[in-house]
């Protein structure tokens, strides 16, 4: 099976965002203002912490963007203040023809969203659809939603916005701080992602891109249990710090763990995917997933995620196949394991798995 995963940033590469995020900090806050947990409630003339505008400025300064805001409900959130400041109830919205991640279905659903589908892997697909219906906005999902998914997101946008300029808003989630690019540095309106995966505190998004659509968030977001407090700004900011560099070295070990892999005598073949965050997908010889997953656990493997990549996702996580996969195949559930090195190093996780599979055999 050929896939396409996202090219991640090196370890060289991942430093210089650091350093780069540090700059923008810098340049946004005062010396002591790094040391401190930050401000509360709907402070004027902003109606919002200071901590928190200080926090919005560096990150937009870091993306190259007009705005930013802080949001709660985590990535899904972020996806839904964006949608609702581009389109409206009973309006098309254009998305790839694809399983459609299940919050983002239940974001579409409850704002009376109508959907399109075109092929996003086919140029000739995403003219003749875009050409044809009556469009009001275009989601994109920058990782990837089904293996075969070939697409590159800067290609993508730029062959939208060339047939039709319509917003473009982009579900980062799993990408931000591993890739070159995200959505918005590409030609997008906004770009949403969840900083809970990148090392942040609970249930706080982010949106950021033009200043058009933030300002309309801005006004559905005045109260002062909507407002992200300055502490929780400040956590977001330590975690994208610290984010780039230890994803970088995840995508490292994935890729050796991955080589690694593919010798074992009891693995039919080894895969990266982005599903949804970057990982291996192991297809065994024998249906004996379910089971290996039990021995993994006992070994000191993850048994679920909790953010994907969250400060909570230390050791390494073996897991089933992510379910908009399942839905393409659901007999993956006892022929692939989706692995995430997550901060161990390729060793831990080639023990691990020959260890569960030898224990599923003798268990049989």
């Amino acid at each position: 099976m050929r896939v396409y995963p996202l090219k991640s940033i090196s370890i060289e590469e991942a430093m210089k965002q650091q350093f780069k995020l540090l700059d923008c900090m810098t340049r946004n806050f005062k010396g002591y203002m790094s040391l401190s947990r930050g401000d509360l409630g709907v402070k004027q003339p902003n109606n919002e912490p200071d901590f928190t505008i200080q926090a919005e400025k560096a990150i937009a300064d870091f993306f190259g963007q007009e705005a930013c805001i802080l949001v709660r409900g985590a990535g899904t959130g972020a996806i839904r203040y964006g949608l609702a400041s581009m389109i409206k109830p009973g309006e098309l919205l254009l998305i790839h023809d694809a399983p459609v991640y299940s919050t983002t279905i239940t974001s579409l659903e409850m704002f009376g969203i109508n959907t399109i589908k075109a092929d996003f892997n086919n140029p000739e697909s995403v003219k003749e659809v875009l050409k044809n219906n009556d469009i009001k906005a275009i989601l994109i999902q920058h990782t990837r939603q089904k293996l075969e998914d070939s697409y590159d997101l800067c290609e993508l946008i730029s062959l939208m916005k060339s047939i039709r300029d319509l917003p473009i808003i982009i579900d980062e989630n799993y990408a931000v701080m591993k890739v070159d690019k995200i959505g918005c540095e590409a030609g997008a309106d906004l770009s949403c992602f969840s900083c809970f995966k990148l090392q942040g505190p609970e249930g706080i998004g982010c949106v950021v891109g033009k200043k058009e659509y933030i300002d309309k968030i801005r006004k559905m977001h005045y109260s002062g249990g909507c407002q992200v407090q300055g502490f929780e700004a400040q956590e977001v900011l330590r975690g994208l710090a610290y984010a780039p560099v230890i994803l970088a070295v995840s995508a490292q070990e994935c890729e050796i763990a991955n080589e690694e892999v593919k010798k074992l005598d009891f693995v039919k073949d080894s895969m990266i995917v982005n599903a949804q965050s970057k990982v291996m997908v192991v297809e065994l010889k024998e249906p004996l997933a379910r089971k290996m997953l039990v021995e993994a656990e006992k070994l000191g493997a993850l048994p679920h995620p909790v953010g994907s990549e969250s400060k909570y996702e230390v050791v390494p996580l073996f897991y089933k196949v992510s379910g908009t996969f399942l839905k393409e195949d659901p007999k993956r559930i006892d022929t692939m394991i989706r692995i995430n090195v997550n901060r161990a190093g390729h060793e831990t996780v080639i023990r691990i798995l020959s260890e569960a599979y030898k224990k599923a055999k003798e268990n049989e």
